[in-house]
């Protein structure tokens, strides 16, 4: 396609055809010159928007996109409702190629009745594959925003860490693994993103008393650790064995000399709670692994656990994933 604005019959044909979801909340939504999406919200309610920006290949870029912010709402104690979409696109992509991104991101919202509410679609030479933001927008009570974090609560983990790199590495690094490992565990690994989306358990964890949610991505699961207790002022105690990883994770970690536990770990959900077997149980009655991997504490120290071994957690790092060089960007 050429560079600028994509043309309206473009914009039509491969962006606003593919967008089928709708919600009663977007008064006004994505359309020829429609430049902002109207959100109205009830008297007693809160509006909630999270923004993300990702460059991935065309195939799973809205997958990694659109997951992160939907998630990041979610996490906020939000009912995910809406996104805005604005994706730079290089001059090689065919508008067949634009044509599946938008299939895959009104797939993933229309799985959580979530509306493309608008956005903006560019063609540019200063990009080698698409760079996609993802705006989320969602609504919430002001009474779901009430609990805090405080010392003495039990710290729990959903499904598993490392996920979004996981996939990341074995979809764009499938013949160099190929080398080491078998097709059907690198195919396997690839196809993770169905753990991606954290709303069910987000969902669920506000019915069962949760006190903090914070969504893990980017840096993975030590990031995500010291962000939660940076942002409530508190100490963490954690079993570094009790974290939950899954083999392939650390199968493409040792092949490219990874840390899983600085790895991209979409679809992994950080909670605290006054009674985390309580909380762990409700989400495996709803068919969500989970595990209470340690506790906050008063003062400022985070201790990561291994057996005798006692070590502070330190601030988040760049994410692994940029120690390979094809996903600098």
């Amino acid at each position: 396609m050429r560079s600028g604005k994509v043309s309206e019959s473009v914009l039509m044909r491969s962006v606003l055809r593919k967008i089928k979801t709708e919600r009663e909340e977007i008064v006004c939504g994505a359309g020829i010159g429609a430049d902002c999406a109207v959100f109205s919200c009830e008297k007693d309610g809160e509006s909630v928007f999270s923004t993300n920006s990702v460059s991935a290949p065309a195939d799973m870029v809205c997958a990694y996109g659109v997951h992160r912010a939907l998630n990041n709402v979610a996490a906020a104690c939000a009912e995910p409702v809406g996104i805005l979409l604005s994706a730079m696109l290089s001059e090689n992509l065919e508008e067949k190629e634009l044509q599946d991104m938008m299939a895959q991101a009104e797939e993933i919202c229309g799985r959580h009745h979530v509306q493309i509410a608008g956005g903006h679609t560019e063609v540019t030479g200063a990009v080698k594959r698409p760079v996609l933001t993802v705006t989320g927008i969602g609504k919430r009570t002001k009474a779901d925003g009430r609990k805090r974090i405080k010392p003495g609560q039990d710290v729990v983990v959903s499904k598993w860490i490392g996920l979004e790199g996981t996939v990341r590495i074995a979809r764009e690094h499938r013949e160099a693994l190929l080398t080491r490992y078998p097709a059907r565990m690198i195919d396997e690994a690839a196809e993770f993103e169905q753990f991606f989306s954290v709303i069910p358990e987000a969902a669920t964890a506000r019915k069962s008393g949760v006190c903090g949610i914070h969504d893990a991505s980017q840096g993975g699961i030590f990031g995500a650790l010291w962000e939660m207790a940076d942002g409530a002022g508190v100490g963490l105690e954690i079993d570094l064995k009790k974290l939950p990883v899954r083999q392939e994770t650390i199968e493409v970690c040792e092949f490219f000399d990874l840390n899983p536990y600085e790895l991209s770990s979409t679809g992994c959900l950080l909670m605290t709670s006054e009674d985390g077997n309580a909380l762990v149980a409700a989400l495996k009655r709803e068919g969500i692994p989970a595990v209470a991997v340690g506790k906050t504490t008063d003062g400022n120290d985070r201790l990561l656990l291994n057996g005798e071994e006692r070590r502070f957690l330190e601030p988040p790092k760049t994410d692994e994933l940029y120690k390979i060089d094809k996903f600098a960007h």
